[in-house]
């Protein structure tokens, strides 16, 4: 049986030759929160690795740490704890390594109605990319590229938005637009943080679809951040479930979705609208609802995060953080695995090394450790 103990990342006898483009390992980032008093732990020991031609999913409520994952890959947030690497190194930070760093990862953001300037053409808006990134110069090459990137998102033909407004767009439309900037520059890596989130259901799958092409005829590696598990069980090659700045389970995506071991992954998946399941249909339906307050990501708790609205919580799940229980390529961090045969207990994750993020994302002299059934 093969184990690991880094979440998001398949076995390394998988991986012989294959070195992740982009990965976090124990990744922390401590925000304080207004006033300076507390200390808000919005990712708390999160690994993830992402590797071409692969999209890797990273599903959550709101508030679970998906899009500050994001933020610091993409440079965005700086970690106080744990490691970013590209091929392998640890990134460096600084105006000509950044350059370079974005050259190769690029973010699509969540809502192109916001993230494309309403004022320029889709030449300049596209033009400019190519101009900082020194990709094409001089009118025609620029123009000739724009028209290229306009055809890779199915824009077509392309003369005919070279000259147009985003606010002449529809909202497929602009989102194609903000993923041809983002492919300017030929990345290796693009990070999507919900990128249908702001569109018409209609159109979100042509969207999906044009991703699912992209990294397969340019071997990009691609994050793939969304609320919707549903969307991710449709696009994604692997899963990582996070809730309350963790990752709760991980693994491939039908695997997961298929067969989901941790109770907070059963609760995503049955909130997905699914035809298979109503009233009557002999499937089961998850209809309760917790009444515990929402976690409180400014305390470190004893024991696992999800406890207060877990039905199936065992008593020592409010007290003993759960270890990595590991069948393959599959994880969960949940004590309930701890009875299945088919999982086996990893060591506990390494604590991160504390990485001198600046005062503002200091991490407290002095961990607050509670449990769920404690106040403050």
């Amino acid at each position: 049986m093969t184990t690991r103990t880094d979440a998001g990342q398949k076995p390394i006898a998988d991986h012989v030759d294959r070195t992740p483009i982009l990965e976090v390992r124990d990744l922390e980032v401590h925000l304080r929160a207004p006033g300076g008093r507390r200390t808000v732990r919005a990712v708390d020991g999160a690994s993830l690795a992402l590797h071409a031609g692969e999209i890797t999913a990273l599903v959550g409520e709101s508030g679970s740490g998906k899009t500050t994952i994001a933020r610091v890959l993409s440079l965005v947030y700086k970690p106080t704890g744990g490691s970013l690497l590209y091929d392998g190194k640890p990134v460096k930070y600084g105006h000509r390594a950044e350059r370079a760093y974005y050259s190769n990862v690029q973010l699509i953001f969540q809502d192109p109605f916001a993230s494309l300037n309403a004022l320029k053409k889709v030449s300049y808006i596209l033009g400019r990319a190519l101009r900082i990134h020194r990709i094409a110069s001089g009118p025609r090459a620029v123009r000739a590229k724009v028209l290229e990137l306009l055809g890779l998102v199915n824009l077509t033909p392309g003369e005919s938005f070279v000259d147009r407004y985003p606010t002449d767009m529809s909202g497929g439309q602009r989102q194609r637009i903000a993923i041809a900037r983002s492919l300017a520059m030929n990345p290796r890596v693009l990070l999507a943080d919900e990128p249908t989130s702001m569109l018409d259901a209609s159109i979100r799958i042509g969207v999906l679809n044009l991703l699912d092409r992209l990294r397969r005829e340019h071997q990009l590696a691609v994050l793939y951040i969304t609320h919707d598990i549903a969307s991710a069980r449709y696009l994604a090659d692997r899963v990582n479930v996070m809730f309350g700045g963790k990752i709760v389970e991980y693994g491939d995506a039908e695997d997961v979705i298929a067969n989901p071991k941790h109770p907070y992954t059963r609760q995503l998946i049955s909130a997905a609208p699914d035809p298979a399941r109503y009233k009557g249909s002999g499937h089961e339906i998850i209809t309760d609802i917790s009444d515990a307050s929402p976690i409180d990501n400014t305390v470190e708790y004893m024991g696992c995060r999800f406890a207060a609205r877990c039905p199936v919580a065992l008593p020592k799940c409010t007290t003993q953080q759960p270890p990595y229980f590991v069948s393959g390529t599959r994880a969960t961090a949940c004590w309930r695995a701890e009875d299945d045969p088919s999982f086996s207990e990893t060591t506990p994750q390494s604590t991160a090394t504390h990485s001198g993020a600046g005062d503002e994302a200091t991490p407290p002299s002095q961990k607050e450790h509670v449990s769920h059934d404690s106040t403050e």
